[in-house]
């Protein structure tokens, strides 16, 4: 990483914990700064904030003291998911105290160039994909940012060969200033997220940040499926590489059941090791970044053919005597549950559905329900969940827990089936996350591969 002296002998406060906190308060300590964080959680029951301190930096636990920005810090680093609402950052910028995520330290010290990743949708299996080609053609690609490995923590270890392939949120996006990309990629464009960012031009507004400090020698790679792309288009520096499942476009597209990219055929449609009509659009982005990255043709067909997909995120888990298992945890919202649904012949899936009730309803899943085999149904959500298979048509049955699920979803399947954990909810009605969700549904089918 570069050895920058802007953050030297300066009063940093880290607002919030979690990995990216974490790893941001040890990196700028190895860069001379004075840390202090400050999270909600109780010092006791927080082994982060407990390793910190034990590394000589000041943690202040338990609340978020106001009169703590007393302490004349130079700069915030604040938790993606704390609100600009939040009275601790209302007040430091009321001070004048520049407040940034920890994507754009990490920028600031990153030897690697970054091709960035962000979008509604799709963006972790993007991010996966486009990684797996780099890697696969010999290229060093690092995974970075909301992925699951703090952007301030690899880039220590990055190098100029090596490059960022970073998947951003929108509350990291939000507050940057310097960060600046040499590709980047919006998957798509969706409402979600309204109640943080309070409207949909907020919320794009906040992934459009992607691109604020591109030059007319970067690249911005956007889904022409969406009007609001086009529109955008026309208001970046950067050049604009398109792609399309739609039409063709001066990029990569789908025509005849093939991929191609600018008259270019990429490989069939069908080959994508990952299935749905949204993987087919994740390929597309990935061949546009892959092509700019001076991959060839046949090193990106090889590798998207042996893509199997990214954990909790249609997961293909194999078979049990003639049935195939995916694991979707991931998906936490409707949209998701309708694109896993779009790859598949619904006459031969047993979806598992619900779970954190959020009070809406599912009427906008019914179509992506009708002709479904079977649906089992759990979590807090389960009679909004149960509703909607009604108004499809299709039979339900409930069940306890994800365990419970698979095991009654198993025991009506038929070799040529699918069981399909979707849930179209967030797990926190009965897991921590959707990943303790997803690893139980993978036990579970782990278990029945043992009988």
């Amino acid at each position: 990483m570069k050895q920058i002296t802007s953050f030297l002998h300066k009063k940093v406060l880290i607002l919030g914990l979690a990995k990216s906190g974490e790893a941001a308060a040890r990196l700028l300590q190895a860069l001379g700064a004075i840390v202090t964080v400050n999270a909600a959680k109780p010092f006791a029951e927080n082994p982060a904030a407990q390793s910190l301190l034990e590394e000589g930096i000041k943690v202040i636990c338990g609340s978020h003291p106001v009169d703590l920005l007393d302490e004349q810090f130079a700069l915030m680093v604040k938790n993606p998911g704390i609100s600009y609402a939040n009275p601790m950052v209302k007040a430091a910028q009321a001070k004048g105290i520049p407040i940034y995520t920890e994507v754009e330290l990490a920028y600031l010290v990153s030897e690697a160039p970054i091709i960035g990743i962000t979008g509604s949708n799709g963006k972790t299996t993007t991010t996966t994909m486009i990684a797996t080609v780099l890697e696969a053609s010999g290229q060093a690609a690092r995974l970075s940012g909301n992925i699951g490995y703090p952007a301030s923590e690899v880039v220590k270890t990055a190098k100029a060969t090596d490059t960022l392939v970073m998947e951003l949120s929108s509350f990291q996006l939000m507050g940057v200033e310097h960060f600046h990309p040499r590709i980047a990629v919006i998957t798509n464009l969706m409402p979600t997220h309204l109640d943080y960012h309070g409207s949909f031009e907020a919320y794009v507004a906040a992934k459009w940040n992607i691109q604020k400090q591109m030059t007319a020698d970067d690249y911005i790679v956007l889904n022409f499926n969406q009007s609001i792309a086009k529109e955008l288009a026309q208001k970046t520096k950067a050049q604009v590489l398109p792609f399309s499942t739609h039409e063709r476009v001066e990029g990569a597209y789908l025509q005849d059941g093939h991929l191609y990219f600018k008259e270019e055929r990429i490989m069939a449609a069908t080959e994508v090791g990952v299935p749905g009509s949204h993987n087919i659009e994740n390929a597309l982005a990935t061949i546009a970044v892959a092509k700019l990255s001076g991959i060839s043709n046949q090193d990106i067909r090889t590798s998207l053919m042996h893509f199997t997909g990214v954990k909790h995120r249609l997961q293909a888990l194999g078979q049990v005597k003639g049935v195939t298992f995916y694991n979707d945890s991931k998906s936490t919202n409707m949209l998701a549950t309708q694109k896993a649904l779009s790859g598949f012949d619904n006459a031969r899936v047993i979806l598992i559905a619900g779970g954190l009730d959020r009070g809406n309803e599912f009427d906008d899943l019914v179509p992506d329900l009708t002709g479904l085999k079977q649906m089992v149904v759990l979590g807090q959500s389960a009679q909004r969940v149960k509703r909607a298979a009604d108004l499809a048509k299709v039979p339900y049955m409930d069940a306890k827990d994800v365990r419970d699920a698979t095991i009654k979803a198993f025991a009506m399947a038929k070799a040529g089936d699918v069981i399909l954990l979707s849930p179209a909810n967030a797990s926190w009605d009965m897991y921590q996350n959707f990943e303790v969700r997803g690893e139980e549904f993978i036990a579970t089918v782990e278990s029945l591969k043992g009988e």
